[in-house]
Formats: structure tokens, C-alpha cells, sequence
């Protein structure tokens, strides 16, 4: 056998081995594809409605680093994208002490002072960090609410106009302690993908800049749509990150490019951040899924996730921020472990109401019978509507994003297990 016959035996091995795993691996995608495929039919066939679960990277309760609101001032200002409408705002202890650390994903929770005209009132908003920890500032990133293009005449985002008009450098404002479920695992070892829709960009950037920080060479696939150029958040910044680290894999989707928008420069995909986008760019390994964004794309994106063969541990996800959550407008069925005889006594408003099963949560029910409760997000995030249990139990409708204090409970995601007293 001479040399050219052995370096043509070698190579036919080489190709065939190839081919092998080239067959593998095409296979593997075809089931993957063949069972979202089925899924989606059988949705579409029995016109079910998905419930999407809310992964959570932890169910013991995280202690608050402080309590009540604390001063924070704001430092600095800064607009972050050509429209205008996206603002960061830096926020610095009053009282000079280090700020403590947090996980990033978390958000933080606003008590505003809104005047209108002779008259004022508390609105509480909770919004995400955007930056990594730092004991000498926090950041979030606020994007002005306009009123919905279907109805111009509807009030603008109350508190997003506040930050942007009346927030002004060296003002404070009372914030409490950083909060909420849902954030980055930094004991994975997994590679993650960071998947931001809008402003919904903002905890991954936390994710992102604390995982860089970190100096970990852990791999990272980070996803960010937006519209075009005009709506893209810290774009020289991403670019500039995507170059000087390797680990970082950029994928950014215009849905509506304008014409000077150059793909490949700009942008890299057109459309939206879909399952055949990930499917197509993502490589066959496990990976952490950390997900925000507009709710019609978590209502299509998590469980298309889940029909690929990701597994519901590995999926993490939050719907714009905790303050946008919308009300539910099926409530959870209760009659089987409510029975309507079950009572709610306000005792402090010296009320015993008959509980109504198409209430959607305690809040919403003493409401309905004029009872006050403080509120803001009506999503289990901000912790107002929390209320001291006196006697009773109540259960969680949807797990809320803080852990309310011992003997209390949360109204606006929670309906009674049984008889109940509140002090409200």
C-alpha cells in the first residue's frame, strides 16, 4: 500500500465519521423539531390555554438587606437610546452607608410622591436593576409608558412620566431593599441564555455585566429584540462587550429595521426572538434559560422552550418587570377547595363577608366591599397589600416574587383556604 492509498483510506474514515455525527446530530434537531411541531398541532386542534409555570431558582425565603423605605439619591441621569424614552437613572445611599449586594435579576420597589394639582398620592412601582452589584450604586433603567397607539387618548404610564419628567439629579427618593425570585444562579456552571424583549433587556444586563465582572469564562448567548436602531439600549456598550470577550455570543433582532439600519452591523437578525431563532443559532447542550419580555412573547417563547426538551427547571422567566403584570382575567377555579360558605373578617374595618368565588384574589375582594388596602403592583412584587393573618390560612394563586413577613400575606395573589381574619 502505498502513501497516496493510505492518506485516501484515512480521509474516506475521517468523512465517514463526519457524516456519522453530522446524521446524529441532524436527528437529535428533527425530534426536537417534530415534537415541538406536535405540540403546537395539538394546541392548535384542542384550542387549550397553556399555563406557562414561573421557574423559580429558589424557594427559601431571601431576607431583605434593609427594611421599610430607605433614601436614596439620584446621582445621575442618563438617556440611552435616540428616541429618548429610555432612561437610567444611578442611585447613591443618603446616608453614605455601602449599599448592599444583590442578585442580579432583581429589581427594586419605588414609593413615589405624585402630585396632582392641590392634591398628591403614593404610587409604588417596582422596577429592575440593570447594572451588576456595586456598593456604591444602584441603577435601573426606566422607559416612558406612551399611551397605547389603538387608544391615544388613554393616560400615559403614571410613573414612568413621573421618573422622566420630574426625577431630576440630586432628588430622593424612598426605595426599598432589592427583591424578587427571579435572578441568575451564579453557582451554574451551565451556559446561560439571556433572552431580553424592549425594555425587557434590563435584569439580563445585570446578569450579564455581573457574570463579565465576575471574570468567569462561563458561556454566555445573550438575545436582545427590539424595534430598530432608534429603541436599541446601549448599543456601543453591547458591541464593545460582544469584541472584548469571547465567552459572549450577541444576537440582536430588529423587528422593524429602518431603511439606514444595516444588518450584519446593526442588527443581525429581522423578525422576532422566536424557538426556530434559537433552534438555528444555539448549539446542542444544556443551557439556563433566563427570559423577560413582553407577555405575548413569554405566552409563545417559555412554552416552546419547554416543547424542545428544555426541562422546566432550566427556564426562568419575568414579564417586563413586576410592576407590568396584568390582572388576571380568568380567575383560578376554587369551588372545589373553597367552599362558599368560607368567611373573610376585616376586623379592623369590623366587616365578615361571605367570600366570592369569581374574585380573583383578597384584594380585589375587599374592594368590592369598600374595604382600603394599600396596593401597587398587584403582583405579588411589591409587598403593600401585605396584611397580618390573624387567624385562618390563605394560599398563593401565583407565587408571589417576595416572601412576605411570618403571620402575614400578600392579598393581591392569594384567595382563603379557609375561614379568615385580616387585620384590615
Amino acid at each position: 500500500m502505498n502513501t497516496q492509498e493510505l492518506t485516501l483510506i484515512i480521509f474516506l474514515v475521517i468523512a465517514a465519521q463526519v457524516a456519522i455525527f453530522a446524521l446524529i446530530a441532524f436527528y437529535r434537531h428533527w425530534l426536537s423539531y417534530d415534537k415541538l411541531k406536535k405540540r403546537l398541532d395539538f394546541l392548535e386542534d384542542n384550542q387549550e390555554d397553556t399555563i406557562i409555570p414561573h421557574s423559580k431558582l429558589s424557594v427559601s425565603p431571601i431576607n431583605p438587606s434593609w427594611t421599610g423605605f430607605r433614601d436614596l439619591r439620584v446621582q445621575r441621569k442618563m438617556v440611552e437610546e435616540q428616541n429618548g424614552t429610555i432612561c437610567s437613572f444611578f442611585l447613591t445611599p443618603v446616608d453614605k452607608k455601602p449599599l448592599p449586594s444583590f442578585k442580579p435579576g432583581q429589581f427594586l420597589t419605588f414609593q413615589l410622591d405624585i402630585k396632582d394639582g392641590q392634591t398628591s398620592k403614593k404610587v409604588v412601582r417596582c422596577y429592575s436593576l440593570s447594572d451588576k452589584p456595586s456598593p456604591d450604586y444602584f441603577r435601573v433603567t426606566i422607559k416612558r409608558v406612551q399611551a397605547p397607539s389603538k387608544a391615544p387618548d388613554a393616560l400615559p404610564g403614571i410613573a414612568s412620566t413621573y421618573f422622566h419628567d420630574k426625577v431630576h439629579e440630586g432628588d430622593i427618593l424612598a426605595v426599598k431593599a432589592p427583591a424578587g425570585h427571579f435572578y441568575w444562579n451564579t453557582e451554574g456552571k451551565e451556559p446561560i441564555v439571556l433572552i431580553g424583549s424592549g425594555i425587557g433587556i434590563t435584569p439580563m444586563l445585570s446578569i450579564l455585566n455581573a457574570s463579565i465582572h465576575s471574570h468567569s469564562n462561563q458561556e454566555i448567548w445573550f438575545y436582545y429584540g427590539v424595534r430598530n436602531s432608534d429603541e436599541h439600549i446601549m448599543k456601543d456598550y453591547l458591541e464593545e462587550v460582544a469584541k472584548t470577550h469571547q465567552n459572549l455570543h450577541l444576537h440582536v433582532v430588529y423587528s422593524q429595521p429602518k431603511q439606514q439600519d444595516s444588518k450584519g452591523t446593526d442588527y443581525h437578525n429581522e423578525g422576532h426572538i422566536d424557538i426556530t431563532l434559537l433552534r438555528m443559532t444555539l448549539l446542542l447542550k444544556p443551557y439556563q434559560f433566563y427570559v423577560c419580555g413582553p407577555k405575548q412573547m413569554m405566552e409563545t417563547l417559555v412554552p416552546d422552550l419547554s416543547a424542545w426538551g428544555v426541562p422546566d427547571s432550566n427556564i426562568h422567566y419575568e414579564t417586563f418587570g413586576p410592576s407590568s403584570l396584568t390582572k388576571q382575567e380568568k380567575p383560578r377555579p376554587v369551588e372545589a377547595e373553597t367552599p362558599s360558605e368560607l368567611t373573610v373578617t376585616f376586623s379592623k374595618s369590623e366587616k365578615t363577608v361571605q367570600w366570592n368565588n369569581s374574585a380573583a384574589s383578597l384584594l380585589e375582594f375587599a374592594e368590592e366591599n369598600g374595604i382600603p388596602i394599600d396596593s401597587g403592583c398587584r403582583a405579588g412584587s411589591c409587598g403593600c397589600c401585605q396584611t397580618t393573618i390573624e387567624s385562618g390560612e390563605l394560599e398563593y394563586v401565583q407565587s408571589p416574587d417576595i416572601d412576605p413577613e411570618q403571620g402575614t400575606g400578600l392579598l393581591c395573589v392569594s384567595v382563603p383556604k379557609t375561614h379568615l381574619t385580616l387585620s384590615a
